[in-house]
Formats: structure tokens, sequence, C-alpha cells
């Protein structure tokens, strides 16, 4: 079956008129780039999906398709790890380092730091802090006891803390773990008043904890692996030594802030506004001798 009835036929169609390459004037061609409509010679043809394309939409549509770039060990870690999680672990670390050192120095051991001169003098209890010595709230949550309570906790905040800053960008994220750790402090305030010595920044890592709770139900993600990662660890913080309050209290205090900011979104007044309505709460639990 044909539709035509040979040539000059009833079903004859009339060629198109010939004309020249674009780039080539002296090779006559009917062919035309479906982009841009340019004629083109048989040189000049790239195949397309349908018909064919000029040289230049073809480099133009190259042009358009990212390529993956080379990224050096460094940079890869550096997208992985968030830059805020990192500046938090280095002050850790920094700090680790200085305690450890201030033990060797004076006969100490140091990698059980918890008895150097320099973690006397940065952490937490509560009747120091009733005594006025308000700074301890804050040193307490970037000191800890062990080179491996150092380990365990940064690689706890690598791994939560990152994926959680990516969630939350940067200024919540950071405000998120600094509220988290004030809420750890204001636990063992309110509650701890028998305790001695507390350090660590396990609050803080408990509070990111619970602001990826949130932010993993405000999604409608599957709960059901946080909450048990949540339950192993407040199961390990009844061993002695251990201080349920401080991660508790930052578990509260980060799931907290974390609500208020979401709710707030883009509207930075009532972020602000609700940030400092859970401080100023938490202050007063930590300072205003309520115990």
């Amino acid at each position: 079956m044909s539709t035509t009835d040979g040539p000059g036929g009833a079903g004859a169609q009339p060629a198109p008129p010939a004309t020249t390459c674009y780039r080539h004037p002296d090779r006559p061609t009917r062919i035309s780039c479906v982009r841009c409509g340019r004629p083109i010679c048989p040189e000049c043809m790239n195949p397309a999906s349908v018909g064919f394309q000029c040289p230049e939409e073809l480099a133009d549509a190259r042009r358009t398709v990212r390529t993956p770039k080379r990224t050096t060990g460094v940079r890869v870690a550096g997208k992985r790890w968030g830059p805020v999680t990192l500046v938090l672990v280095a002050v850790n670390v920094v700090v680790g380092i200085a305690t450890a050192v201030a033990a060797l120095v004076s006969g100490g051991n140091p990698v059980n730091s918890f008895n150097s001169p320099l973690t006397s003098e940065l952490l937490s209890a509560p009747v120091l802090v009733d005594q006025g010595e308000w700074w301890r709230v804050v040193t307490s949550a970037f000191t800890h006891a062990s080179i491996l309570h150092l380990a365990l906790n940064m690689l706890a905040l690598l791994l939560f803390g990152s994926e959680l800053e990516r969630l939350l960008g940067k200024g919540r994220y950071l405000t998120v773990y600094l509220v988290s750790a004030l809420g750890g402090a204001a636990a063992l305030q309110l509650f701890g008043a028998y305790l001695g010595g507390v350090v660590g920044a396990s609050g803080a890592i408990y509070g990111l904890l619970g602001a990826f709770g949130v932010v993993l139900l405000r999604q409608k993600q599957d709960l059901r692996g946080l909450l048990t990662l949540l339950a192993i660890n407040l199961v390990i913080s009844f061993l002695p030594g251990v201080s349920l309050l401080g991660h508790l209290g930052g578990l509260v205090a980060g799931a907290v802030t974390a609500v208020v900011l979401l709710w707030a979104g883009p509207r930075r007044v009532l972020a602000v506004a609700g940030v400092a309505a859970v401080v100023a709460v938490l202050l007063v639990l930590t300072f205003g001798g309520l115990r």
C-alpha cells in the first residue's frame, strides 16, 4: 500500500526548495536543524531524538549538562560533615587536649583526665553554680572525662549533627545545640543537688536527637530507628557515672526548640521570640534557686 501514485501522481508532494548549508554555502541541502531551523549539510548533521541538530545547538546542549566535579578527600569530608558540626567538634577536641595536657603536667593520667586541674575548673556541679560560678554551665558542655568519652560523643555529633545541620540550616542547628546544652544543665541544677562534678556534650547531643525526632515527625517519616536508638541510650544512661538528668534535660530542650523553630518557619521575629522564651525558662530553672 502506498499513499503516492508515482512521480507526478495525485498523491505526490512537492519537495522543499533546496538551499545551502549555513556553514558551507557551496553545499545545497534540504535538511534543517530541528532546534533552530538552520539548513545543514551531511557533515554538519548531529543525530537528535528526532531529526538532526546543527553543531551550535549540540554544543549549547552539552554546556547545559552538569558534569560531576572531582573533589579531594578534604572536600568530600567537608560536604559530608556540616561546617558548624566541625567547629563544635574542634572546640571539644581542643578542650580535651588541654585537659589531657594539664593532667599530664600535674602527674595525672592524660587518658582519663577527669581529675585534671583544668577539668576541675571547667566541670559543673549544682553546689558550685549556686555559689555564682555560672560559667561552668557552658564550659562543662565542652569538657570530657576521658579520651573515650570525648571520642564517643564526637562520633555521635558527626553522625547525627551533620544531618540535622543539613535539615535545619546552620543557625537553627547551632541554636538547638546550645539550648540543648543549657537544658541539660537546667535539669542537673533542678534535680541533681546530690551530684558531684558533671562534664560532657551528651546533653547537647541528646537534644540533637530530640530535634531530629521532631523533624522526622514533621516530614511524616518512620521514627522507629530513632526511637530504638534513644531507648538504647536511655538504658545506658542508668549506668553508674552517666548523667541521666543531663541527657533527659537536653533531649526535652532540643525537641522543644526544634518545635519552636519549625513552627516559626521563615518568620525570624517569631523564631527569635520563641527561642528567647525557651532560654528564659531554662535560665530561671538553672539559676533561679527553685530546687
